[in-house]
C-alpha cells in the first residue's frame, strides 16, 4: 500500500485513529513525544495547533518515528513506516479548544489550597517553580479545558479566547506540507464559516482531508448539510467530527456516551463523508461502539459506509502517556545533565514504554481489521 494512502485506507476500513495534541497546546517537547509514540503505535492522523513551531516539531518527530520502523517491528509492533496525516485546526468563532486560562498569582492568597493546580490535567498551573520562581499558568501547556475555572475558591481564573487567522495559515499549508485541515464551528455560524471558507478555499484543494468539528445543537444536521453544500466542490475526503463532550475523556468512562450518541445522530443523516468521534473519548469508546454495532466488522470492510469510521482521542491519549513524559522531564532537570531537553528516542526504555501505552489505545480500534 502507498504510505500516503494508508490513513485514507483506515477511514474506508473503519479503523481510523487520530491523536489530538490540542488546537491550543503548544508545549513542543510533549507534542514531539506524543507524536513519536502514537505514530509508532499506528496512528493515522496527528492533529495539532496551527503554530509554525508546533508543525515543525511534529514533522521532525514523524521522521524520527519513521527511522525507528525496524526497531518497532522487532519489538512486535505492527508499524510499517506509514506516516500519519498532519492536521492543523482553525476556528470560525469562539471555541473552548482555542483559549487559554490565566490568573494573576499576586491575587492568590498564600492560604489557598490551590485546587486548580491539582485538577489541571496538563500540569499547566504552577506555583513557585524552583528554577525561575514562576507562579501562574504555563501558557504553552494549557489547552483550554476550563476545569480550573469553577474550582477556584476566589474566582480569579479567567480565559482568553482567540480566533485563528486563515490568511496566516495558508502559507503554512502551502509551504510545510500539512495534509489535512480541521475547522471548528457551531450551529448558527454559517456566515462566519463562509467567511473563513472564502479565505481557505483557494488552497484547500491540495489537502488530502478536510474535517468539520461541531458539537450538538438544534438544527445540527441542517447546519452540516449547509456546510457540505458550501464545500462540496472540493475533491478531498470529508470527516464529520462529532464533538460530544470536549476535552473530557480523562474524567471518566461515562463521558464517551455523549459522543457516541451524537455520532449515531450524524451517521443516520447519511451525509457524504465519514463520521468520526471526539470529545469524551477514552478506553470505553471502542467497546461501546462494538456493543452497539457501530463499527465496521472485518468481514465487511469497505462494503458499506453506515458505520463510525474512526475515533479521535485528545485528553485521554495525552494523560495516558503523561507518566513517561514526566519521567523524561525529571531527567532533564538532573543537575548533572547539561542538555536542556532530552528527546524521547534518546531514552529507549521510556520510548518503548510510551509506545506500548499508546498501542494499548490505538489497537482497540485497529484490532477490528487486524484480528
Amino acid at each position: 500500500m502507498n504510505n500516503l494512502l494508508a490513513p485514507l485506507q483506515s477511514l474506508t476500513k473503519g479503523n481510523w485513529f487520530k491523536l489530538i495534541c490540542g488546537a491550543s497546546f503548544q508545549h513542543l517537547p510533549t507534542v514531539r513525544s506524543l507524536t513519536i509514540a502514537y505514530t509508532l503505535a499506528g496512528a493515522d492522523c496527528i492533529d495539532v495547533s496551527a503554530d509554525p513551531a508546533v508543525i515543525a516539531a511534529v514533522q521532525e518527530a514523524l521522521q524520527v518515528a519513521k527511522s525507528l520502523t525496524s526497531d518497532a517491528q522487532e519489538r512486535g509492533f505492527n508499524y510499517k513506516g506509514n506516516l500519519p496525516f498532519l492536521m492543523v485546526s482553525l476556528n470560525d468563532g469562539e471555541d473552548p479548544h482555542f483559549r487559554k486560562a490565566e490568573f494573576d498569582q499576586t491575587q492568590c492568597p498564600q492560604t489557598c489550597p490551590r485546587p486548580c493546580e491539582k485538577i489541571c490535567p496538563a500540569q499547566a498551573i504552577i506555583f513557585n517553580r524552583t528554577k525561575d520562581n514562576f507562579s501562574g499558568v504555563e501558557s504553552q501547556k494549557c489547552y483550554g479545558c476550563g476545569r480550573c475555572l469553577p474550582i477556584c475558591p476566589y474566582d480569579i481564573i479567567y480565559t482568553k479566547s482567540y480566533i485563528s487567522t486563515p490568511t496566516a495559515i495558508a502559507p503554512l499549508v502551502i509551504s510545510t506540507g500539512v495534509d489535512a485541515l480541521e475547522i471548528h464551528t457551531k450551529v448558527g455560524r454559517l456566515a462566519e464559516f463562509q467567511q473563513l471558507w472564502q479565505v481557505i478555499s483557494p488552497w484547500a484543494a491540495q489537502l488530502k482531508l478536510l474535517a468539520i468539528s461541531c458539537p450538538d445543537g438544534e438544527g445540527l444536521i441542517e447546519y452540516l448539510q449547509s456546510i457540505y453544500n458550501l464545500i462540496s466542490p472540493q475533491s478531498q475526503q470529508i470527516i464529520w467530527q462529532t464533538d460530544g463532550r470536549p476535552m473530557s475523556g480523562d474524567i471518566g468512562d461515562g463521558t464517551t456516551l455523549a459522543t457516541v450518541k451524537l455520532g449515531q445522530k450524524v451517521l443516520a443523516a447519511n451525509l457524504p463523508g465519514y463520521v468520526q468521534l471526539a470529545g469524551g473519548t477514552n478506553r470505553y469508546t471502542v467497546a461501546k461502539l462494538k456493543a452497539m454495532g457501530l463499527l465496521n466488522s472485518a468481514d465487511q470492510a469497505g462494503t458499506n459506509r453506515h458505520y463510525i469510521a474512526g475515533v479521535a482521542y485528545g485528553s485521554y491519549a495525552r494523560v495516558l502517556i503523561s507518566p513517561i513524559i514526566e519521567q523524561l522531564e525529571t531527567k532533564e532537570v538532573n543537575p548533572n545533565n547539561l542538555k536542556a531537553n532530552i528527546h524521547l528516542e534518546e531514552e529507549p526504555e521510556l520510548l518503548w514504554q510510551a509506545v506500548e501505552l499508546a498501542h494499548s489505545l490505538v489497537s482497540q480500534i485497529k484490532s477490528q481489521q487486524e484480528r
